[in-house]
């Protein structure tokens, strides 16, 4: 390898342990992190238990199972809150596609993430009860994340809100 070769190369891995290029999994806490801001809000609007704490504290673990329907409910004021919904209550892809790009996405990420959000609206399970709805669309962007290796560590998460408090 020639020399000019090595010396860009160390500038560049320089370059993003410098200005911190975010992972794809850090960017996808971070959004969690902000998305999960207003939840004392929502909590209080909608009179939810704290038994929904457990869903959120544990929502990127592999393997862990959402199926309270009150989850949903929290995420439709959460999102509703963030202004990521329409008037008809689906995914509004120009706020959607903002709010990543504000946590850190490129174009091309926060562009895969509206579409996987998307996809996962047209797939999941229709319900008469839109906390259903929302909690089968949470659960279809969660495997989705995993698939993409892109599931941060809820430890962090948890870290960084209780920080936050």
């Amino acid at each position: 390898m020639s020399l000019l070769v090595r010396v860009v190369a160390l500038i560049l891995a320089y370059s993003a342990i410098y200005f911190g290029v975010d992972s794809s999994a850090d960017i996808i806490r971070d959004m969690t992190v902000n998305f999960g801001k207003a939840l004392d809000t929502c909590k209080t609007e909608l009179d939810l238990p704290e038994s929904i704490n457990a869903d959120f504290n544990n929502f990127w673990k592999e393997g862990y199972e959402l199926n309270n329907r009150l989850t949903g409910c929290a995420i439709m004021c959460l999102a509703s809150k963030l202004d990521l919904l329409d008037p008809t209550g689906s995914l509004h892809h120009g706020n959607a596609n903002e709010f990543a790009k504000k946590h850190g996405a490129d174009e091309a990420m926060a562009k895969q993430l509206v579409d996987l959000i998307h996809g996962c609206e047209k797939s999941a399970e229709p319900d008469k009860d839109a906390c259903v709805t929302a909690l089968n669309i949470a659960k279809c962007f969660k495997v989705e994340i995993h698939k993409l290796n892109w599931a941060p560590s809820m430890d962090l998460i948890v870290g960084e809100m209780l920080a936050e408090v």
